[in-house]
């Protein structure tokens, strides 16, 4: 699980603490920013499954009270792009739109597309897939694989790789 005001991944149990009203499952480094807020612990809660009983039995099987529920950031498939305002605002013109047009077409409001283009509002999801499909431009960088990742190590030598290379000369 991911911290929800970091983003880093909480090791141990996460702390549910109320930061301006809003509850947060946070780090042990982000708890301080809060008020710690009490968990009700139900592991042992049991449901029924959807199986049908044979008759005379009553069948119930435990499903996991840990199961971690997915947060923002399990959703994200990349980060948006810096300038994505600017490359709304293009591609919008290279296809002879208004603001107006374009808010029609995602059905959405002008005020929100005119924020999304000064870079005063980052685009949501569902937002910013409108956009991509009707614009026909990416929003979104791709991460970076661990393949990808590999191939960058061994093409840009670290300090460590260049102390490796003095011992195994000497």
């Amino acid at each position: 699980m991911q911290c929800e005001m970091c983003g880093e991944t909480i090791r141990g149990t996460p702390k549910l603490v109320r930061v301006e009203g809003a509850e947060l499952q946070v780090c042990m480094k982000c708890e301080k920013f809060g008020t710690e807020v009490q968990q009700v612990r139900r592991k042992d809660i049991v449901r029924p499954t959807t199986a049908v009983p044979h008759p005379g039995r009553t069948v119930t099987a435990a499903v996991p009270a840990d199961r971690r529920k997915r947060d923002l950031f399990d959703y994200m498939e990349g980060e948006i792009v810096e300038d994505y305002g600017a490359r709304i605002r293009q591609a919008r013109m290279e296809k002879g739109l208004t603001t107006k047009d374009l808010a029609l077409q995602i059905k959405e409001r002008e005020h929100l597309i005119k924020k999304i283009e000064n870079g005063e509002l980052t685009p949501e999801e569902g937002v910013r897939k409108k956009l991509e499909k009707v614009l026909e431009i990416r929003l979104i960088d791709a991460p970076v694989t661990e393949a990808e990742k590999k191939t960058q190590s061994k093409l840009t030598p670290t300090l460590g790789d260049l102390t490796i290379i003095k011992k195994a000369k000497k």
